[in-house]
């Protein structure tokens, strides 16, 4: 398979309030706005979309219709001291404080209006035994 776009949709009973979310927060901008389905996308990366869709839409087959859970998306950033800062004053819900992992990550975790957990992330170098768990190619520095 040769995907040409790969994007989450996150279904939700109010797709406005969370495309404002987005917008507000995470500086996204329409591509495609109905009451049912709203297309985002990064005003920053084009590459990075998100989609909202209304979760009891008759596009979504029954057994799948409903509103997300246990999902977390990853926003990888080039300054998440920045991005905390930005977030405690729009006052978002601060779930992880910016830490520092030892597996590779600075980060955070807010969430959207629907209870969608958002880890805001910066890849720094792992130490101890998580160093030996990357591919060389892929190790943070």
């Amino acid at each position: 398979m040769k995907c040409t776009q790969y994007y989450p949709v996150i279904q939700t009973e109010d797709v406005s309030a969370t495309r404002a979310f987005y917008i507000d927060n995470f500086r996204f901008k329409v591509s495609f706005d109905a009451d049912w389905y709203c297309h985002l996308q990064s005003s920053e990366d084009p590459k990075v979309n998100l989609a909202i869709l209304k979760g009891n839409h008759e596009t979504i087959p029954a057994e799948g219709r409903g509103l997300t859970s246990g999902l977390i998306l990853n926003f990888e950033v080039e300054d998440v001291d920045a991005e905390f800062e930005r977030a405690e004053k729009a006052g978002l819900p601060i779930l992880k404080a910016l830490t520092d992992e030892d597996f590779g990550q600075r980060h955070f975790i807010t969430r959207d209006p629907n209870g969608v957990l958002i880890d805001v992330i910066k890849p720094i170098p792992p130490v101890g035994q998580f160093v030996d768990q990357y591919m060389a190619d892929a190790l943070p520095t």
